[in-house]
């Protein structure tokens, strides 16, 4: 394949019975416009806000109360509000289906399957929103979930949000101390946790953890049966039932839906760093509805019995963006353990198995499969796949690929970039245009997207801090425990005055995309120069002999320099000719100012529980200063092998 020709296209009857096409033609309908493809589109939503909002709303067929003011305080992003007099019920958008049509189907390895029906999934709902009601809990309580990603999960979810009470929830692989840091901060009514859960094939039992974790918060426990026994963890568990005997007193019955404001908090997401106890940041129902309406029915193009699946966990802002999609009655496809237990086909078995129209993913996966030697298209049928999405860190050039080469030729890949701040995308795919090699289609709709340089001027060609220059309605309600707001302050809005910067180093594309080179704290100063470090692991990541990298500046001599540490291969060692090698080619892939001052080799690079990998951790460590909040990390045993390493004192 050419650089210099797109990867894919979309068909021009494709384009004709996408929802984001319909939608054009209704605002040109409404509004008298004469859009004609998605530029046109998305200037037009920037530029007129509250018809775009409004219109998401009624085209999506939100349930609730819109109000007549649609955004009050629109040209002060601290103070702006969307829908200020609407109503509505998130759990209610989101039990859009009724009847025995498939609203979950879950696959927990080779261990586990099941499916919900719709009025399953209804039942548990209408029992559970009755055991909370029991226990007091109501608008504004917080429930905390330890639980592996099952159809018990989200019904738990959205019992609570049906009464108002906000939900949290992280994966039963965090430690003791990793799920107090979350939910010892948030003080919930409830914890919910499961008994046990299955990775790479080995069960993992959580029982001294969950019953630690119950006794550190002091409140009602209810344990879920997944893998295993669940009535000998709650017997040990102080205060716990297990969740069958929680719901036995109650006869199932229509779910009762208590009406909110558009800005009632819904979620409590946390960041993932590791520079301190992770920020609380709260999201609101309606601004978390209406965002992943627009991006789920208008980007995603999906439709009503579509199979959604993503692979996330309950510890990663993924698994809100998936459950969001039962709103546009679409079935979701869970899956809960290591996507390469039994081996590297298991999510393409369950892919073709359950013709999956959206495939989610993160980019490490799909290098994954690249470097496994996997070809799926040839080995499973994936007729129904028609896009695929990949987050959590950019997708190499080699990996956009990858996809059209050994996954599947006729798919739209969206490389997808936002995070847990905004609870959705900054920038984003859709099936109106193009997708180009290494490149992210676009900014999302409604969202001032735009990359800034460090004088705070609008750049093109350049590299430069990724911002959204006026407000949209999945900005966070607040950070829990931050009364005067100094923190959110502090997170977004301390670079550049009443303009968002979301910590990312990006850049346009002469295409109208955008490509993410890596966060701004991460980047490398070598001589005064900004340098992603998505840059360097582009062309290191893709020799056999490295199957990861990790790169970071080191304070050196008054200056920075450049170093690359990189897991190698198995029985591959770092000679000189491959430290060569490496040079080389980060020199002719990328330019001179990108090569390391020092390459070292080790046995593992640490990263978090959603996979990313933590270049300022590993920084911290080599300058000899402490790290917090390890239990962020998925290994952080990993740390310890970049201390005092006797290559970086010269």
């Amino acid at each position: 394949m050419q650089d210099n020709r797109p990867l894919w296209v979309p068909s021009a009857d494709a384009v004709a019975k996408s929802p984001i096409h319909a939608f054009m033609e209704r605002c040109n309908a409404d509004f008298g416009l004469s859009l004609s493809g998605f530029e046109d589109l998305h200037a037009w939503s920037v530029a007129e806000r509250e018809n775009f909002w409004s219109t998401v709303w009624d085209f999506c067929g939100v349930k609730g109360e819109r109000g007549a003011e649609v955004l009050a305080n629109g040209d002060r992003m601290l103070e702006a509000r969307f829908f200020p007099d609407a109503t509505l019920n998130f759990a209610e958008n989101l039990l859009s289906g009724r009847g025995e049509g498939d609203a979950i189907i879950f696959r927990g390895e080779d261990k586990a399957e099941d499916r919900w029906s719709w009025d399953r999934l209804r039942v548990l709902v209408s029992k559970l929103q009755q055991a909370f009601a029991a226990l007091g809990i109501g608008k504004g309580d917080r429930v905390a979930a330890m639980m592996p990603n099952m159809p018990e999960t989200v019904a738990a979810m959205l019992a609570a949000a049906s009464i108002g009470a906000i939900w949290s929830s992280c994966s039963p692989d965090f430690g003791e101390q990793g799920v107090l840091d979350r939910f010892g901060q948030i003080e919930p009514r409830l914890f919910i946790a499961c008994d046990a859960y299955w990775y790479s094939g080995k069960l993992q039992d959580v029982g001294a953890k969950v019953a630690t974790v119950a006794k550190n918060l002091g409140v009602p426990t209810v344990i879920v049966h997944y893998a295993g026994d669940a009535e000998a963890v709650a017997r040990k568990t102080p205060g716990a039932l297990t969740l069958e005997a929680f719901v036995a007193p109650y006869e199932a019955r229509e779910v009762e839906f208590t009406q909110l404001g558009f800005s009632h908090p819904l979620y409590i997401l946390f960041s993932s760093g590791t520079t301190g106890v992770p920020k609380c940041i709260v999201h609101s129902a309606g601004g978390t509805l209406l965002q992943h309406l627009k991006e789920q029915r208008l980007h995603c193009g999906l439709q009503a019995g579509e199979k959604l699946f993503y692979f996330t966990t309950c510890g990663w802002m993924m698994w809100n963006w998936l459950v969001s999609g039962l709103a546009s009655g679409a079935t979701l496809c869970l899956f809960d353990g290591s996507p390469f237990a039994p081996d590297g086909n298991v999510l393409f078995d369950y892919a073709e198995a359950e013709k999956f129209a959206i495939f989610g993913t993160s980019a490490k996966y799909i290098d994954a499969v690249r470097k496994g030697g996997l070809t799926p298209r040839v080995s499973h049928d994936l007729s129904s796949l028609r896009l695929m999405t990949s987050t959590g860190s950019p997708l190499s050039p080699e990996g956009f690929t990858f996809v059209y080469e050994g996954i599947k030729e006729d798919v739209q890949l969206a490389s997808i970039s936002g995070g847990t701040d905004i609870v959705s995308c900054f920038v984003l795919g859709n099936p109106l245009q193009p997708v180009w090699r290494g490149e992210i289609q676009g900014a999302g709709l409604g969202l001032a997207v735009d990359v800034w340089n460090d004088d705070g001027k609008p750049v093109r060609g350049e590299k430069g801090e990724l911002v959204c220059t006026k407000a949209f309605p999945s900005m966070p309600v607040m950070f829990w425990n931050d009364p005067d707001g100094a923190k959110y302050r502090a997170a977004y809005f301390d670079r550049f005055d009443n303009v968002w910067c979301h910590g990312d180093f990006a850049e346009w594309t002469e295409h109208g995309g955008l490509v993410i080179h890596g966060r701004s704290d991460a980047t490398l100063n070598p001589g005064g120069v900004r340098i992603g470090t998505a840059e360097i692991y582009n062309q290191v990541e893709q020799m056999e002999e490295v199957v990861e990298a990790l790169c970071i500046g080191q304070d050196w001599d008054d200056d920075v320099r450049v170093i690359l540490f990189v897991r190698l291969a198995p029985d591959v060692t770092l000679t000189e000719d491959l430290v060569k090698a490496i040079k080389t080619r980060i020199r002719t892939g990328a330019s001179p100012r990108h090569v390391p001052a020092k390459i070292i080799a080790v046995a593992d690079i640490p990263r978090t529980k959603s996979g990313k990998i933590v270049e300022l951790a590993v920084r911290e460590v080599v300058h000899g200063r402490p790290v917090k909040n390890q239990e962020a990390l998925a290994n952080p045993e990993a740390l310890g092998l970049f201390a005092g390493l006797s290559e970086l004192k010269d």
